[in-house]
């Protein structure tokens, strides 16, 4: 943990603010638990699984201030440029559906923020924020699995990826290990190769290497196909000729929209005080027993949350 605050936090502490991309994490919880049930038959695995996972990041974080993001629907802009973006996503579980309202009622219960607006990805509206509150000299970090994220690391921005078992929160270091570009080429890195979870498709034979491979040669896009001519292989010389208007689509699908008119107040990311009570009443719906018994007994009318 060290190592990342030193290169995040310079002066060695500024308020820090944990984002998390609420339906990557809700996911994740529902696959990663399985058949976990209240008393009256209704599955609580990603309940169960996202309470655990959020006191796992606040441990490892220590935020001062922190927000649940979910998706409020696809962009009608990247649905405009690309009527396939993402149309080859499956259907969210039926398992899974019911209990978003549940995690969702327990943040609010934990006094914990929570955004979701219709028609607003959840990744632009987290860009939104993070610039925000990177302009103000706060520490961001964004916890997602979603490569594109990479594109907003900066010295004020770090990644907490939950496929890196090294709890490590990425800076411009993992991004470069990772994918052999400058968090600033991401976005023309993901262009040129496609992104098959997006449904994005790129340029024919161009993978994350040889998209790597040109973007170190020629610094961008721009230049790339303004020196085309300069690419040896006469096979992907045609290729990205080509595919010049589908990479500039795809850079405008790929880039993240942090210009929304998102409204950042950070007092209202604050962790509330937890109302213990209806804590109370959601675990024992749920059958939580660990967790009932760990909220204790209130005195003199103050309650410390634990999960």
């Amino acid at each position: 943990m060290g190592n990342w605050l030193t290169r995040l936090d310079p002066e060695n502490f500024v308020d820090r603010l944990l984002i998390i991309d609420g339906h990557a994490y809700a996911y994740r919880a529902f696959h990663a638990i399985r058949d976990l049930r209240a008393p009256d038959g209704q599955p609580t695995n990603a309940i169960y699984g996202f309470v655990k996972m959020l006191a796992k990041m606040r441990a490892t974080i220590a935020p001062t201030h922190l927000i649940v993001v979910w998706d409020g629907g696809l962009s009608a802009e990247r649905l405009a440029a690309l009527p396939e973006y993402k149309a080859q996503r499956p259907e969210m579980p039926d398992g899974l559906k019911p209990q978003l309202d549940g995690i969702v009622g327990w943040l609010q219960a934990a006094g914990v923020a929570s955004f979701c607006g219709e028609g607003v990805e959840a990744d632009d509206y987290i860009a939104c924020l993070a610039q925000r509150a990177s302009g103000v000299a706060m520490t961001v970090v964004i916890a997602s699995a979603d490569k594109d994220f990479m594109q907003l690391v900066s010295p004020r921005v770090g990644l907490l990826n939950p496929n890196d078992k090294s709890e490590t929160v990425w800076t411009d270091g993992q991004v470069r290990n990772k994918t052999g570009v400058e968090p600033s080429q991401i976005v023309d890195w993901l262009s040129l190769m496609g992104d098959n979870v997006d449904n994005i498709p790129g340029v024919p034979g161009v993978g994350p290497k040889t998209a790597a491979d040109l973007l170190n040669r020629f610094g961008s896009v721009e230049n790339l196909f303004a020196r085309l001519d300069e690419v040896k292989s006469e096979r992907l010389r045609a290729a990205l000729r080509d595919s010049a208007n589908a990479v500039q689509r795809n850079r405008d699908l790929v880039r993240l929209r942090d210009d929304l008119a998102c409204e950042f107040s950070p007092a209202e990311l604050v962790e509330k005080p937890a109302d213990a009570g209806r804590l109370r009443e959601l675990y024992r719906r749920w059958g939580f027993k660990g967790m009932l018994a760990a909220l204790g007994e209130p005195q003199d009318g103050r309650q410390t949350i634990l999960i």
